[in-house]
């Protein structure tokens, strides 16, 4: 039996050595090539045959994941995708969900073994989580913030103002300013600042620019 051809593409070393450790012992699996950087992943494969590819969202440079299997999926719509992250950020079930992603895993959280979840997408099943990770953050926690506190949330981390957040989402700027005020009293922050920067670090929401001007 030929053995499914993978693409890791993961810039932490401790991951990606793993991953390259369970497809070598495999008797399913070969490593195709190991990325570090997302964005060169669609020029190796005019060179490397690949069945499988195992793909970070944020890699070197800040090359994206999602952006790069969207590109991916365009050029070679059979190669299967999987998105490993240890990133609890929503949005990102659901970008990859629109993409036509076959597979999601939580790198620190997920129960299910990594080799089981591409057997399962190799065998045509979509394979995602219910839910993003829980994450404490102050007194509350990511489940429950709204979707429209989580996308200002995401706006203020990326340093717009109330008003720019405003626009962007076309509502009030007092609007926004009630969410703020419901978010910290849910967190016990005091300030915007505090609440912005502790959602950011806690990896609850990540601003991509790029992903945010398409």
């Amino acid at each position: 039996m030929n053995k499914i051809s993978v693409m890791i593409v993961e810039d932490q070393s401790m991951p990606r050595q793993l991953f390259e450790q369970f497809i070598n012992t495999s008797e399913n699996y070969k490593l195709a090539l190991s990325l570090s950087n997302a964005s060169f992943a669609i020029m190796y494969l005019q060179t490397y045959h690949v069945d499988l590819i195992l793909m970070d969202v944020i890699t070197s440079q800040g090359s994206n994941g999602l952006l790069a299997a969207e590109d991916i999926k365009k050029h070679f719509p059979d190669i299967k995708i999987i998105i490993v992250t240890s990133m609890p950020e929503c949005s990102y079930l659901e970008r990859a969900k629109e993409i036509g992603i076959e597979g999601f895993w939580y790198k620190e959280t997920s129960k299910e073994p990594i080799l089981n979840v591409m057997d399962r997408v190799m065998n045509g099943e979509h394979v995602y989580p219910k839910t993003s990770p829980l994450i404490k953050l102050g007194l509350s926690n990511n489940r429950e913030f709204t979707k429209r506190e989580l996308e200002i949330l995401r706006l203020m981390t990326g340093g717009y103002s109330n008003k720019e957040i405003a626009e962007k989402l076309n509502i009030s700027a007092n609007v926004v300013r009630k969410h703020i005020v419901e978010m910290m009293e849910k967190t016990g922050f005091r300030s915007r600042t505090q609440l912005a920067v502790r959602a950011r670090e806690a990896g609850i929401v990540i601003l991509d620019r790029n992903i945010e001007e398409i």
